[in-house]
């Protein structure tokens, strides 16, 4: 049987051989958010450069919005034992609004944190960007997507940014979240909490119903996936043609 974090190799594995994520060349910079999934997203990669048929490099990068919950001490001082390049970024428009206790929705630190995300992409001269999003995330943005909007609308597995400067990836695709946890406990990594994660949101609970109705269909995370994944197809969707929205 698989241990968790070659679980979380092999099927990150077939998410970037699967959608042509990762070419001869590149240069990535993994977005580091404090949590377990990105960390395990790092660390797959690292196991996977070092076999890959392409040669790769990569970086490390997270956006400081004023929301985490502790020092990143520790996670300054895991990547250097990693030997990753890592840069912290102040989003300066996010800080100023979390100091002055301005109300903001997920939309506004979205757009900042996007923009933020690109800059330091430019300053670390990556040409890709790895997102941690797990099964979870990509099974919750279909359903939350098909509820609120009205809309079949899968979170991409790989697309161009809006002026095709960087491909964005997602190599955890297949991975699901109870299994990032498990490498994260594992490994001891030292995740820092965001205080965006104490909040009640819709995110929440439909997270929680996909949770529910997934021990009665253990098939349901891989069914919704597949949907996508055939959506964005069907729709003629590359890594080419596919654009982000901001």
């Amino acid at each position: 049987m698989l241990s968790a974090a070659e679980r979380v190799v092999k099927l990150a594995g077939k998410a970037i051989a699967e959608f042509d994520m990762i070419r001869p060349g590149d240069r990535i910079a993994v977005g580091l958010s404090g949590g377990k999934d990105s960390l395990a997203l790092l660390h797959a990669l690292l196991a996977l450069q070092a076999r890959a048929p392409v040669a790769f490099t990569l970086a490390a990068f997270t956006i400081q919005q004023g929301k985490f919950l502790g020092p990143l001490d520790g996670l300054r001082a895991h990547l250097a034992g990693l030997g990753v390049p890592w840069e912290v970024t102040e989003d300066k428009p996010a800080l100023r609004l979390a100091r002055e206790g301005v109300p903001h929705g997920c939309d506004i630190c979205s757009r900042y944190r996007r923009r933020a995300v690109y800059e330091t992409a430019r300053k670390l001269h990556c040409n890709v960007i790895a997102f941690g999003h797990t099964a979870d995330d990509f099974a919750e943005a279909m359903l939350r997507n098909l509820v609120y909007t009205g809309r079949v609308k899968p979170l991409p597995p790989v697309v161009m940014s809006s002026r095709n400067e960087f491909r964005l990836i997602r190599p955890l695709l297949y991975v699901k979240e109870e299994w990032t946890r498990e490498r994260a406990q594992a490994a001891l990594f030292p995740v820092v909490p965001c205080a965006c994660s104490l909040k009640e949101s819709t995110r929440q609970g439909i997270r929680a119903f996909l949770r529910q109705a997934s021990g009665e269909n253990p098939h349901l995370y891989g069914n919704i996936i597949a949907a996508g994944v055939r959506f964005w197809r069907a729709a003629g969707m590359n890594a080419e043609n596919a654009k982000d929205a901001g």
